[in-house]
């Protein structure tokens, strides 16, 4: 499995507000620590069973993270950087994370140390047609700026199936070095 990580820190880059909302109709933020019941409001969970079980356990009463924002598709434009794994198709997505202990979630020290260890885990998983990549962005906590860590996981197949198959696979791997990660900073 590749991974890697990398810091989203400039003025154009990707940031977030947590709690988010967006305008409604439409998407919102759920916590599923509190109730998990609400994975049925999210309509990426309930089309790809794989992310719902990934959500649950990431934002678990044990998991030091909380889930902030998911999406997931099929894809068969693939990136020069993934060529090596010499497939037509990528099924994947992301997930944003936040650190459930409000200091942790002001240290950016925390965050890409949490990159970093999770990259130094996967990195020992059998090699499969997956990738996953960590970006540290920042993330606005009421008046306070903080980050988060959006986590992407692909897995690479001949076609739609076998791509998902791949990325079933490489998300529960992640989730494994997600959490393990996450105790140890």
């Amino acid at each position: 499995m590749e991974a890697d990580y990398s810091i989203e820190l400039g003025p154009d880059d990707a940031t977030l507000e947590f709690p988010w909302t967006a305008p409604q109709p439409g998407p919102s933020f759920f916590d599923l620590r509190e109730n998990p019941a609400a994975l049925a409001e999210i309509p990426e969970a309930a089309q790809w069973p794989e992310l719902a079980e990934f959500l649950l356990a990431i934002n678990g009463h044990s998991s030091p993270l909380l889930s902030a924002k998911c999406d997931a598709w099929f894809t068969t434009e693939i990136a020069p950087e993934d060529e090596i794994f010499g497939m037509g198709g990528k099924f994947g997505g992301y997930v944003d994370v936040v650190f459930v202990d409000e200091e942790e979630r002001f240290s950016f020290a925390d965050h890409e140390g949490l990159a970093k260890q999770v990259v130094a885990l996967l990195k020992h998983a059998p090699h499969i047609p997956c990738s996953a990549e960590f970006l540290v962005r920042r993330c606005y906590f009421g008046d306070r700026d903080g980050f988060y860590i959006t986590a992407y996981c692909f897995g690479f197949g001949a076609n739609e199936d076998a791509a998902r198959g791949q990325w079933k696979i490489a998300l529960k791997l992640l989730e494994n070095a997600l959490r393990q990660a996450a105790r140890r900073s």
